[in-house]
């Protein structure tokens, strides 16, 4: 969506902190022992509590308020009896909805101490989403954002999932555009003001190539290395984009 009146951004800036809350309440939350199934009952929880519902699971009858990825798991993980062991790698993915409007937003979080690629690879993901911010800005090719996150990820010597990415968001949980996390050079949208989206560098620690499970929802890569997910929802300004759930 393009945001038209102060009370739109409001809306989307009230939907966003709750977002935020309930990521900072899972992250807090996440230590070796725990279930996802428990996780998600706290991000209802807090959801709940804040008047917003699970997009995902309105939108697309998704089986759990929070989609929650482990290790091998790139996107759409669902929660269940699954329990964290010390060293797993877990991607925190919140959407949620309220008075109508959607805000979304991903973290990746090293369970205990972990190891020295898991930490970097969670790393790696904030940063390309850091370093695309210098190009977020309304005038910009969207295809801009992508050909940031590709370098950076690429850099750090890993690489990004080209299939997933980000997109338009504000209504419903996908709008246009499709924000790519690599350059697509045909793709000709340009940021506008008061344009929401999603960035979100989805990456990966060796091949991109990813499976669905039996589930109908949990993609996984091909060869079992590890992935990890950083997001926020944005409004596209002349300057800076302001950030809605960070």
């Amino acid at each position: 969506m393009s945001i038209q009146s102060p009370e739109e951004l409001a809306a989307l800036q009230a939907i966003g902190a709750i977002v935020r809350h309930t990521l900072d309440a899972l992250e807090a939350a996440v230590r070796p022992g725990i279930s996802t199934a428990a996780l998600d009952r706290l991000a209802l929880d807090v959801a709940s509590r804040h008047g917003a519902r699970s997009a995902p699971q309105r939108e697309y009858g998704f089986p759990g308020t929070v989609l929650l990825s482990v290790n091998d798991e790139i996107v759409h993980g669902v929660p269940g009896a699954r329990v964290l062991e010390d060293g797993d790698l877990i991607s925190l993915d919140v959407t949620l909805e309220k008075d109508g409007f959607v805000a979304d937003a991903a973290r990746t979080v090293v369970v205990g101490e972990g190891h020295h690629e898991a930490r970097a690879l969670a790393d790696a993901a904030e940063a390309a989403f850091v370093a695309s911010l210098a190009v977020a800005r309304a005038g910009q090719k969207v295809n801009e954002i992508g050909r940031i996150v590709d370098a950076e990820v690429r850099r750090r010597g890993f690489s990004v999932v080209p299939d997933l990415c980000g997109h338009g968001v504000g209504r419903k949980i996908h709008e246009a555009p499709s924000v790519p996390n690599y350059c697509v050079r045909s793709q000709r949208d340009v940021l506008t003001d008061g344009l929401v989206i999603t960035i979100e560098p989805i990456i990966c620690a060796g091949s991109p190539k990813f499976r669905t499970d039996r589930d109908g929802w949990t993609i996984r890569t091909r060869d079992g290395r590890w992935a990890a997910h950083h997001e926020h929802t944005l409004v596209i300004t002349t300057g800076a984009p302001l950030l809605l759930t960070a």
